[in-house]
């Protein structure tokens, strides 16, 4: 049986982002990831933008993390040649009932340590985006868009520069808590298996099941886990815009938004449902809902522009009727197993406060 001082399940944004912080604390460090590359799930998935950090509740692990992350993450993509751009974001009131809720999006942005938006006017708003349709704007300069994969080789190749090793292909079957350390059954080609004296299980989507599988684990600290899919259209032929463009948020969620890749391509989305299984299939007649939606903002949308993008799904620990719950970032304190960390509930903003929730996970395992 192998044995190792520091096992991380899941080579996401956020697994990697917590490789790399353990090994650069001189921790001996193996990622275990089930599929055959990096990144293949919600870290892929995504609209990989670099929140500011506005809407979440003031003083909660995403508000604090968010914009801990995101100060952090664009000095770490200018150092190490991540491709990005801080592009900013419109809010947009298309009626005059909606601005005084950016007013209040404003305010509770500023709570959250956001001080940098600003309320636009219609003609300071058009100057910026001439083909948007608006009452009113608010303007976040911090909001940007980022080469997810790029941001993960980054942090992959840091961590393997310091010691650590990515085992692809060797998903985490099961394992048992023992006096030790926690034994891990990886299977795989050549099944065998670790005993860990910590364990970061980062496993996003599966992460319960990870948790579920280990001998000895109290199930009660097991939470629910809801997929929450989200479907995204990409915009035909070239995109007038230039800023990220969103509409003042419905009871529901953030409504149809638009983003940017760094070719300046548009997508927009997400579509939210709810699913018991994962599928990322994304089907034409789901965008029919969509264009009315977008031309609330963009009147300028023509008919048969959104074609299929793709599809992205969140590991949420609350369901449709219940409010969004924060990060669960679970350690001994909270479940009794030494060396045990687990991330639950790991979805927006976990790109953007990656590294700052890596310095969370290393100050946790740093006290096992």
């Amino acid at each position: 049986m192998e044995r190792v001082d520091c096992v991380v399940i899941g080579a996401g944004v956020v697994g990697l982002a917590c490789a790399r912080a353990l090994a650069l604390a001189g921790r001996e460090v193996i990622v275990l990831e089930a599929a055959g590359a990096i990144g293949t799930e919600t870290s892929s998935r995504n609209s990989e933008v670099i929140h500011a950090g506005i809407y979440y509740p003031p003083g909660s692990r995403k508000a604090r993390l968010c914009v801990e992350g995101k100060l952090l993450l664009y000095p770490y993509c200018e150092q190490h040649g991540v491709r990005h751009r801080r592009c900013g974001k419109l809010i947009v009131a298309t009626t005059s009932a909606q601005v005084l809720t950016l007013h209040r999006i404003q305010a509770h942005g500023a709570d959250n340590g956001v001080h940098d938006l600003r309320l636009l006017g219609e003609a300071e708003a058009k100057a910026m985006e001439p083909e948007l349709n608006c009452v009113a704007a608010l303007h976040s300069p911090s909001t940007g868009i980022i080469d997810s994969h790029g941001l993960m080789l980054a942090y992959q190749g840091e961590a393997e520069d310091h010691g650590a090793m990515l085992a692809l292909l060797s998903p985490v079957k099961g394992g048992e808590i023992g006096v030790g350390g926690i034994t891990l059954d990886v299977g795989g080609a050549e099944p065998m298996r670790i005993l860990a004296r910590t364990v970061i299980n980062s496993a996003g989507l599966m992460a319960q099941r990870v948790a579920d599988s280990l001998d000895r684990f109290p199930k009660s600290r097991v939470p629910p886990c809801h997929y929450a899919k989200g479907n995204y259209y990409s915009l035909t032929g070239h995109s007038p815009f230039s800023h990220l463009i969103y509409p003042v948020p419905e009871a529901a969620g953030l409504g149809v938004h638009l983003t940017l890749d760094l070719a300046g391509q548009a997508r927009f989305g997400p579509d939210v449902e709810w699913i018991a299984k994962i599928d990322y299939d994304v089907g034409l007649r789901r965008a029919d809902g969509f264009y009315k939606a977008i031309r609330d903002y963009w009147p300028g949308l023509k008919d048969g522009q959104l074609a299929p993008g793709y599809a992205g799904i969140r590991p949420k620990l609350g369901g449709p009727d219940e409010a969004s719950a924060d990060f669960l970032i679970q350690g001994p304190a909270e479940h009794g197993v030494p060396g045990l960390v687990n991330l639950f509930g790991i979805e927006s903003p976990g790109l953007t406060a990656s590294l700052a929730l890596a310095e969370r996970v290393v100050q946790v395992a740093g006290g096992i």
